[in-house]
């Protein structure tokens, strides 16, 4: 079955991002996309994470492994599905298109969470300008493999100097790790500061391999330091 596509320019989506914007869809299957410009803005204080205790008690078990950029079209495919309580997702086709190119351009990160049988279990993306991250859409397919990519991911963004983590708009959800709420003027603020800062993706670990991957235990340790 084919899908009407619009083509979205990468280039315009990292001026759209960088002046506080981001789009969606209406359906999977609708052919349109808006854009949104929140007044009230979801972000996650990369230095205040909090981890909860079972999670943290999850990952140092091993449970998972973790991977960052290894399945980014797989992951963003398993975050358009239907899941409970979401039964239509806002990713239609043009831009899931436009966002497998603006991974191969290096502007559009995966992480991913594995079980031992080496099933794709969990995950999320997001996309990456300066020292900001904009966390665009997560998935589980296991209890806390969603749980455990977030954690991997504030590890990442911490040991590698990013300053924003975007997450859209704020729910109860995200609250439980420390999400907050700020007005627009502020998060464009926040933004512009972390658009002239630099940062570095691998510096946690390596992205695109699952050979020497991070673990559960060193995604605690850095989360537990405190700045």
């Amino acid at each position: 079955m084919t899908h009407p596509i619009r083509r979205l320019e990468t280039g315009l989506l990292l001026r759209a991002y960088a002046a506080g914007l981001f789009p969606m869809a209406d359906t999977r299957e609708s052919p349109d996309v808006f854009w949104v410009e929140p007044r009230r803005r979801g972000l996650i204080p990369i230095e205040r994470f909090h981890v909860p205790r079972s999670l943290a008690r999850t990952l140092r078990r091993e449970t998972f492994r973790h991977s960052a950029d290894v399945a980014f079209e797989r992951v963003i495919m398993a975050c358009a599905e239907p899941a409970a309580g979401r039964e239509q997702s806002w990713i239609n086709h043009s831009i899931e298109d436009a966002y497998v190119r603006l991974h191969q351009e290096g502007h559009a990160h995966s992480i991913e969470t594995w079980d031992a049988n080496g099933e794709l279990v969990g995950g999320l993306y997001g996309v990456r300008i300066g020292a900001a991250f904009f966390g665009e859409s997560m998935f589980s397919r296991r209890t806390d493999a969603s749980k455990a990519a977030l954690s991997h991911l504030i590890a990442r963004l911490r040991v590698g100097g990013f300053t924003l983590l975007d997450t859209q708009f704020w729910t109860p959800h995200l609250a439980r790790f420390g999400a907050i709420e700020v007005k627009r003027t502020r998060y464009l603020a926040l933004l512009a500061d972390s658009l002239a800062r630099g940062a570095d993706w691998a510096a946690f670990g390596p992205a695109g391999t699952l050979a020497g991957g991070v673990t559960g235990a060193a995604i605690v340790q850095v989360l537990s330091q405190t700045s």
